[in-house]
């Protein structure tokens, strides 16, 4: 039986938008009893949804689903439990992450409401090099099954609480989701399941890059400076750079400059030009530009939103 979805006025919660996420567990989920409350896609390839489901007995079954999930329990779930963990049930304020790579099956009975977060391992494992020293490919999101985590629970419940409507409700819901996901990496990530990381840039290397980059936002920053900095040619340092950054060169400066942004913007009252200046843009205007293309709301707009 198709999920029911209900008269919320958030983002409709027919079908999620194309976008790279698959959505293998929110097809799965459409195709058994529960129903969806709300669906809204918060940008940066990143979705969040709201179920509901009351049921005698269920199986529900997911395969390597291409994307994460974290899932919080919102209510119910006392006899829900993963088959293979018999014994483990569910309860509000419980959580599960769902790996991209992971395979389950779970019994369900009785009600149950939890909220679920749809993201990319590119939204995990870029954190990476910035908040672990590590390179985005070494690690993933780790297969947990009814754990506590007092910051991420409450985090799920501010983003559960929230409009996700409009500009202003999505990019407050965007960034919680960010919060979230940092705070995911940190408690909820191990190693990849594969042999040893070949190719790409020494640790040393990637390190003296990294933190090249972060003190040099506010000037210009050219392949060639960070070629003489790793010593090699600028098409090796190129295609060793996005081994081990996930991402070209140009694009990694690019994110940092509007991470550094968003910070500066969050947490001081520097003038937009300042701010401007102090991450290497070349004007206020390109600032405000690049600033929304990448936020989705001016810096100025921005500001008002996440101090509010």
């Amino acid at each position: 039986m198709p999920a029911r979805p209900s008269n919320a006025t958030d983002a409709s919660p027919a079908r999620p938008p194309d976008g790279l996420i698959s959505h293998a567990v929110f097809r799965t989920m459409s195709e058994t009893d529960a129903e969806l409350e709300r669906f809204a896609w918060l940008g940066d390839e990143l979705a969040v949804a709201i179920w509901r489901r009351d049921t005698e007995v269920a199986e529900t079954s997911y395969s390597k689903p291409g994307h994460h999930t974290l899932s919080y329990y919102m209510g119910g779930g006392y006899r829900t439990e993963r088959d293979e963990l018999p014994g483990l049930y569910g309860a509000p304020e419980r959580l599960c992450t769902l790996p991209d790579w992971h395979e389950s099956s779970w019994t369900v009975r009785g009600p149950l409401r939890f909220l679920h977060v749809y993201f990319l391992p590119e939204h995990f494992t870029r954190r990476a090099v910035v908040e672990l020293d590590r390179e985005p490919r070494e690690i993933t999101l780790a297969d947990r099954t009814y754990f506590e985590d007092e910051r991420i629970g409450r985090l799920c419940a501010d983003l559960a609480g929230m409009s996700w409507e409009g500009a202003d409700g999505q990019l407050r819901a965007n960034e919680t989701a960010h919060e979230t996901l940092s705070h995911l990496l940190l408690s909820q990530s191990m190693p990849q399941h594969q042999q040893r990381v070949r190719g790409g840039l020494a640790p040393v290397v990637r390190r003296r890059l990294a933190d090249y980059i972060e003190a040099n936002l506010a000037q210009n920053i050219s392949l060639g400076m960070l070629a003489q900095l790793a010593c090699m040619s600028e098409y090796h340092l190129a295609r060793m750079f996005r081994i081990s950054f996930g991402m070209p060169p140009s694009a990694w400066i690019a994110a940092r400059r509007v991470e550094h942004a968003r910070q500066l913007l969050k947490t001081t009252e520097q003038p937009l030009q300042q701010i401007a200046d102090a991450c290497g843009y070349a004007d206020l205007s390109h600032f405000s530009h690049r600033f929304r293309d990448s936020v989705g709301a001016p810096p100025s707009r921005y500001r008002s939103i996440v101090r509010s």
